[in-house]
């Protein structure tokens, strides 16, 4: 979301409402639905493609489409070949495919793996230098969840995010597009599992908003990798975990909200 809203502030993608489809030519994707050419790029950002995707139960389970998506040998041609179950825009179902998409629209805007784009433009001007990210059997770069910081450099993603997208005094992501990623675009996504009725902006979980405000906005990740902001504290709070079979002992998914943020209330 970061590598691409920085193509956008440089005019590469011309803004959202851009036809998601536009950047498949060369796959040509099947487009007699209507509605997935009707799809745009913020139905991606905001997991309401539309499409008929199940991941939302067990990623243990075989039928987990993000499970078959990373067994395929085509991530890319995978994901664009699903059928649609709803009208674009208008339902939030989390799908890891469309992070894929996301990862390949970056890359065609640019000319640029969607990787190199982010080093040059992302990494490399906010300090991070070490890193590794997975590609597909394609040679695609795994966006879905095969990105590998430590702590800290995900705190910089955080700290950058939290300041506006300043960092040292250089814009490195337009205001404009910070404050959309993080606002609870989506503000009715049903509840499941251990979570409750959180907020969706551009890839960004909003757990904490007060109707448009944002109190909290976080990217929570698979196994327990969690990066939370509270713009109103200053705080930037980055979990780093894999407990991906079973229940954990703890959770820190509310360690922000339920034990950081009541500590600095409360004073020494």
């Amino acid at each position: 979301s970061a590598a691409l809203g920085i193509a956008v502030d440089e005019g590469l993608i011309q803004g959202v409402d851009v036809p998601a489809m536009s950047f498949f030519d060369a796959y040509e994707p099947d487009l007699s639905d209507p509605r997935k050419a009707a799809m745009t790029v913020e139905d991606l950002l905001t997991m309401r493609s539309g499409l008929d995707w199940n991941e939302m139960i067990s990623y243990d389970d075989a039928s987990n489409s993000c499970i078959q998506l990373e067994a395929s040998d085509d991530w890319i041609r995978f994901v664009l070949d699903h059928l649609m179950r709803e009208d674009p825009g208008t339902v939030f179902d989390y799908n890891s495919g469309v992070s894929v998409l996301l990862g390949k629209i970056v890359g065609v805007a640019t000319a640029q793996r969607v990787d190199h784009w982010a080093e040059e433009r992302l990494f490399t001007p906010i300090g991070i230098t070490d890193y590794h990210w997975k590609t597909t059997p394609r040679g695609e770069v795994d966006t879905e969840g095969g990105l590998y910081l430590s702590a800290h450099d995900l705190a910089r993603i955080g700290y950058l995010f939290l300041r506006g997208g300043m960092w040292d005094g250089e814009q490195i992501i337009s205001a404009e597009w910070v404050a959309r990623s993080t606002a609870p675009t989506v503000s009715d996504i049903r509840p499941t599992n251990d979570r409750q009725n959180d907020g969706y902006g551009y890839q960004w979980w909003v757990p904490d908003h007060d109707g448009e405000r944002t109190l909290v906005f976080a990217g929570n990740g698979y196994g327990g990798q969690f990066l939370l902001v509270a713009p109103d504290y200053e705080i930037v709070a980055v979990f780093n975990g894999w407990n991906i079979h079973g229940g954990a002992r703890a959770s820190t998914w509310r360690a922000l909200q339920e034990r950081i943020i009541p500590a600095i209330q409360s004073g020494p």
